[in-house]
C-alpha cells in the first residue's frame, strides 16, 4: 500500500509531502516506522516509530515530540492495530533518507 506523509511529527526522518510503500503484516520490531490505525478514528491513518510491544499492542512514537498536533501513544497509550510497516521512502525521489 502506498501512504502519503502529512504534518511534521516524524520530522527529519520523513518530511510533509513524502510517499512511503507499506508492507501489509509485515513483522515490526522496535526502531521500525509502521502506518498504524489511529484510535478513535479508524479510518485515519498514522505514520509512527515503533518503540516497543506491550499487553495492549504497540507503543508508536513520533520522532518530533515538539511538532504542533502530533499524536503519539503518549496520548493514546498502544496501539493495537499496526496496519504495517514502511519498507521505503520513494519520493521525492532526489532527497535522500536519514
Amino acid at each position: 500500500m502506498r501512504v502519503r506523509v502529512e504534518g511534521d511529527s516524524m520530522r527529519p526522518a520523513l518530511l510533509p509531502g513524502d510517499w512511503l510503500l507499506v508492507r501489509r503484516g509485515a513483522r515490526v520490531r522496535p526502531g521500525d516506522v509502521v502506518v498504524a490505525r489511529l484510535p478513535g478514528d479508524q479510518e485515519r491513518l498514522i505514520v509512527k516509530r515503533a518503540a516497543w510491544r506491550e499487553a495492549g499492542g504497540w507503543w508508536l512514537e513520533s520522532d518530533n515530540q515538539r511538532a504542533a498536533g502530533r499524536r503519539d501513544s503518549w496520548d493514546f497509550g498502544p496501539v493495537p492495530d499496526v496496519v504495517g510497516r514502511v519498507v521505503l521512502r520513494y519520493w521525492p525521489p532526489r532527497r535522500r533518507a536519514r
